[in-house]
């Protein structure tokens, strides 16, 4: 039977794109790193623009490192990014349910399954691309779990809708936490789960991460999610923004995104 699909909420708008391009081994692989070494093989599945790819490229090499993404633009940029001199690093138009060959020694997936309808046979396919006792090592962030300072009643709002937007799309918006259940369903019986943050408290933070998502509110697939589905008017959607920009500017703004993690054996 083909595998079940999810609609992927944030689409690849510039806004989109913004913070992922932000994301680095460092700021987004943390938990994985002290397991890395070199000579290493690598598959990154839903590498997006590729930097966090590069980055880990980086520290396997000359290991083989791949890098695939559903979407043929977004695999174009990275592959501009592989063009910067990361020897060994590929990228693919490929998805968790068509994975490459290869006995990877790590398979690796950043704020991937919490978009997918099943998650625990995404990360079976992941331990069927390892090589025998390599590593499957998942990050997704958990919006229920997201906790933000001053508290104005639109990033509440926005909250709510984007949980049911992600829903309704067929993903799991509160996946950090239900990590550790999916992979021991997956059948993996050697499983390590942890937590890390992202916090945005500087202006420079504030200023970008408000930004970012004011637009996204406004102007990305979530926008056209919200409307086609029915849960929110434009009028909303412009209210939510303004809300967004509104908790940017308080000099007293602090948001932490909460993400779970695991490191399995295959």
């Amino acid at each position: 039977m083909p595998a079940p699909r999810a609609t992927y909420t944030h689409g690849h708008h510039e806004s989109v794109l913004r913070s992922h391009t932000w994301r680095t081994a460092a700021n987004s692989a943390a938990y994985l790193l002290p397991h890395l070494r070199p000579g290493m093989s690598l598959l990154d599945v839903g590498c997006g623009p590729g930097t966090i790819t590069a980055d880990l490229a980086d520290l396997v090499a000359p290991g083989r490192v791949v890098g695939i993404d559903t979407s043929e633009d977004v695999i174009a940029q990275a592959a501009r990014t592989a063009s910067a001199g990361w020897a060994g690093l590929t990228f693919e138009v490929a998805d968790v349910h068509d994975l490459p060959e290869g006995g990877f020694d790590v398979v690796h997936a950043h704020q991937v399954l919490q978009h997918l309808a099943d998650p625990v046979g995404a990360l079976a396919a992941m331990r069927e691309a390892c090589a025998p006792g390599g590593l499957v090592a998942a990050r997704d962030s958990d919006y229920a779990a997201f906790t933000w300072y001053p508290e104005p009643p639109a990033l509440t709002d926005w909250q709510e809708l984007y949980r049911a937007i992600a829903r309704a799309n067929g993903g799991e918006p509160d996946a950090g936490r239900r990590l550790l259940s999916w992979a021991r369903q997956a059948g993996f019986t050697e499983v390590t789960a942890s937590a890390s943050v992202w916090c945005f408290a500087s202006p420079q933070d504030r200023a970008w991460w408000s930004g970012l998502w004011a637009d996204r509110v406004t102007s990305s697939a979530f926008a056209d999610h919200a409307l086609s589905l029915g849960l929110a008017t434009r009028a909303d959607l412009e209210r939510l923004s303004a809300g967004w920009r509104e908790w940017g500017a308080h000099e007293d703004g602090w948001f932490a995104v909460v993400h779970g993690e695991i490191i399995c054996r295959a």
